[in-house]
């Protein structure tokens, strides 16, 4: 005779319903008598809290006053340059600090790429193309790059730019620079 899949497959094990039967007792069971445990809560929620130990306000920080008549601020960096060296240096060239800022000075300069020249009415513009992709027209005058670069001349070939290079902490000087134009 030939036994069906369902019963092979069954075959050492409890039948189906058999089955369901002990998962529901073994559930019941374990839902059982919990009295010892609730008796226990009850017990613990019923006990006095201990008392609160007092606060104490905290104490103001003694002031300080700093006295007239000091050398230097005690709020200004201190330095331990020479000032008598320091006037010397601060003759030389300088950024402009109020001046606006241009699109391509977030760029340092290594990041741009001249990628062709225009004229037009005899000025001629220098297509320059920034990390992004995007090509910016600039002539001479305009500023790029991240050392206060100024273009001062254009060519078919190359924008040639005067950087200002920090030197000292209150020194600058002057560097040439330039962007070629670009095979990519």
């Amino acid at each position: 005779m030939r036994e069906s899949g369902f019963q092979s497959s069954m075959t050492g094990r409890l039948p189906l319903p058999a089955a369901l039967v002990a998962v529901v007792l073994a559930i019941t069971g374990c839902a059982g008598e919990t009295g010892d445990l609730q008796r226990y809560i009850g017990e613990v929620k019923a006990r006095p809290a201990p008392p609160l130990e007092p606060f104490q306000e905290p104490e103001d920080p003694p002031s300080h006053v700093y006295p007239d008549g000091l050398e230097r601020d005690p709020f200004n960096r201190l330095s331990f340059r020479d000032e008598s060296r320091e006037a010397e240096t601060a003759s030389g060239p300088r950024p402009d600090a109020d001046r606006p800022r241009e699109a391509l000075e977030q760029y340092p300069l290594d990041a741009l790429r001249m990628s062709g020249l225009l004229e037009r009415e005899g000025e001629r513009f220098a297509l320059v193309r920034d990390p992004q992709g995007t090509v910016h027209r600039v002539r001479e005058g305009n500023y790029l790059g991240q050392n206060h670069g100024r273009i001062v001349d254009i060519t078919e070939r190359r924008v040639e730019v005067q950087e200002l290079v920090r030197t000292g902490e209150q020194a600058w000087t002057e560097r040439q620079a330039a962007l070629s134009v670009s095979e990519r």
